[in-house]
């Protein structure tokens, strides 16, 4: 497989993987911009060359949109191989660039959020212990950070303590997200309306700075939804999804 780094200049003419093949998107355009302000941070997006979701995005972690205390090591966003792209070594392609590449930088190691058993959008726990990377923290919602340091002794990563007990104030629904994750440009606004709709509260803080989203209430910035101040998920919410979960 061929990689292609993603950068400024090269950005229009790139997809960006997730799923979404069309440049006028409104998704892919939130994704882009977002991406655009990250570079000049140490944002790097590696890809395959073919279209589909095989990519890797990582950042220096005092960068990351996500409240962690891991200075001196790499965050990886995420890291995504799915569909005819599975079962080939893309995965350990991409990690081995990602860890060549911090190292090259002088960074102590690698952080990422999973959790203990898999959830949606979230790193395999499976593929990261087999790949070295141990659990150096945990929120109450199990949400863990996981690390794979260079050298022993390493001093480790762990979640600032606002986003080691997930809670808010607020009742109803509220939602905290980022425009990291493309599909939020789009199904956000969906949701917004359905909770309308159905006469429920419903609140989306969109994180557009990154010291809002380094000091937020959850591990996971890019999508935590809250119902009367108690974590409820991370996974992306259509008008269907949002209905089912109204029914419960």
């Amino acid at each position: 497989m061929e990689y292609i780094r993603v950068t400024k200049e090269n950005i229009e003419k790139e997809h960006i993987c997730c799923a979404i093949s069309n440049n006028n998107d409104v998704q892919v355009a939130s994704k882009k911009a977002w991406l655009s302000d990250r570079f000049d941070e140490g944002l790097v997006f590696l890809k395959s060359v073919e279209r589909g979701k095989c990519f890797i995005e990582y950042i220096p972690a005092e960068n990351a949109w996500n409240p962690i205390e891991a200075d001196g090591y790499m965050f990886i966003n995420c890291l995504w191989v799915s569909g005819s792209f599975k079962g080939h070594g893309y995965s350990n392609d991409l990690l081995v660039e990602c860890i060549a590449d911090s190292k090259s930088k002088g960074k102590k190691g690698l952080c990422i959020l999973s959790s203990a058993k898999k959830k949606p959008f979230l790193a395999d726990p499976k593929y990261l212990k087999y790949k070295g990377f141990e659990v150096c923290d945990e929120a109450d919602n199990g949400i863990q950070l996981w690390h794979l340091p260079f050298e022993k002794e390493t001093e480790k990563p762990s979640f600032k303590e606002c986003a080691k007990h997930p809670h808010i104030d607020d009742g109803g629904y509220v939602l905290y997200y980022t425009s990291q994750c493309p599909f939020n440009a789009k199904y956000v606004p969906i949701v917004e309306k359905t909770a309308e709709e159905q006469g429920v509260p419903f609140k989306a803080i969109h994180l557009t700075d990154k010291k809002d989203a380094q000091n937020a209430p959850t591990p996971i910035t890019n999508y935590a939804l809250f119902f009367d101040g108690e974590y409820l998920t991370n996974e992306q919410m259509n008008d269907k999804r949002f209905l089912k979960l109204l029914a419960r």
